[in-house]
């Protein structure tokens, strides 16, 4: 399925608080995205959407078609955190492949920051099992392990986050737009030792769609700047923090290895990466999970200024979760999607293989994904 279908569209909502509901920050990104890949959404005949995190609905998937004013024959909702915007892309390209539709909308919103987060502070629920950590706490936990294990010093969380506060500043549509230096990350707050406020993610309301569809289709219809999907892989784990048999490596190792091997690239292929940076750790773990250095060796990859635009493996250079938006993945396509067409706001010079990773719950689900011109 290398190359097959194509990402044709784009569209976003502002990030920040924005006080709308969830249904109608879809359709603002869907409409968007249409007009981006010039189609009319009479000719949509798919739509899958992430269940919003912060108030879960039944027959979402149907309210957000409803809005838009579509009739898709395939559709509906989908929750598997962060990482389920990826795993609709697959979903889409898998239901045109078996021609069950020809144009799928795939779009993600959530207003946390207008309404209630308390989501996040008991992840999978309120009893004895799963209410046992908070977002920030299980992820405050990976990072100590990491730290125990390999020694990762703070100059090793301060670069993803020095990043992308830089790229986030640069970019004028970023919900947060201020840089910091080491000393800044340093003076940062605990949150969750050894979370500091500098390695967690913002709050954000918010929605980012795209539209896919194949190849062909995409040719048919003019459409010169959509942008061929190389690689997709997923992976997850059902075990809660205490039942792993390790923290510190995650399900992004079959993920990323089944996203390469299906576009028959390597790590060093890649000249941009948009990867999921809900706290500083994710990223560091994802860098080394994927194989772009061995286990223990990221605070090394990441020094000096290697992951800022102009170094040699820039990532999430629209700023991110930490800085554009926290509105969980879908931000992240849509960047690396610009990347490629050559549209972004801190371009990547001569970037041809982009990557994006995904990830849901406290590194319980992921899922990665190759495009390329």
């Amino acid at each position: 399925m290398r190359g097959r279908y194509v990402i044709a569209g784009l569209g976003h909502t502002a990030y920040g608080k924005l006080g709308l509901d969830t249904v109608t920050l879809n359709v603002q990104a869907c409409a968007e995205a249409l007009s981006d890949a010039g189609i009319d959404k009479g000719a949509v005949d798919a739509l899958f959407v992430k269940t919003p995190t912060s108030n879960r609905e039944i027959l979402y998937g149907q309210k957000v078609a409803e809005g838009l004013g579509i009739q898709p024959r395939w559709g509906g909702a989908w929750d598997q955190g962060g990482a389920a915007n990826i795993t609709l892309i697959a979903w889409a390209m898998m239901a045109i492949e078996s021609r069950q539709c020809e144009i799928a909308l795939v779009s993600y919103a959530d207003n946390p920051r207008s309404g209630s987060s308390a989501v996040y502070g008991r992840p999978r629920g309120n009893d004895a099992l799963h209410g046992w950590f908070s977002t920030a706490a299980g992820y405050g936990m990976i990072q100590r392990r990491h730290m125990i294990e390999y020694g990762t010093p703070p100059e090793a969380f301060a670069a993803v986050a020095m990043a992308a506060r830089r790229h986030g500043a640069a970019n004028p549509k970023a919900q947060l737009r201020a840089a910091i230096s080491f000393d800044d990350y340093l003076a940062s707050p605990w949150v969750v030792e050894p979370l500091r406020r500098d390695d967690c993610c913002l709050v954000s309301d918010g929605a980012a769609a795209v539209v896919v569809m194949s190849a062909a289709r995409a040719r048919s219809l003019g459409i010169d700047h959509a942008v061929p999907i190389l690689g997709i892989g997923e992976g997850q784990t059902s075990w809660e923090l205490p039942a792993r048999e390790t923290l510190t490596s995650t399900e992004a190792v079959k993920a990323g290895r089944l996203a390469f091997e299906m576009a028959g690239l390597r790590p060093a292929d890649v000249d941009v990466a948009q990867l999921y940076d809900c706290f500083t750790i994710t990223p560091l773990m994802t860098l080394e999970d994927y194989g772009f250095c061995a286990k223990g060796e990221v605070a090394h990859f990441v020094a000096d200024g290697r992951i800022e635009i102009g170094g040699e493996l820039p990532i999430n250079t629209s700023g991110g979760l930490l800085s554009e938006t926290g509105m969980p993945g879908m931000q992240l396509i849509l960047e690396a999607v610009r990347q490629v067409r050559g549209s972004a706001n801190l371009q990547v010079q001569g970037a041809s293989v982009s990557l994006v990773s995904n990830q849901g719950g406290t590194m319980h689900t992921h899922a990665a994904m190759l495009l390329g011109g």
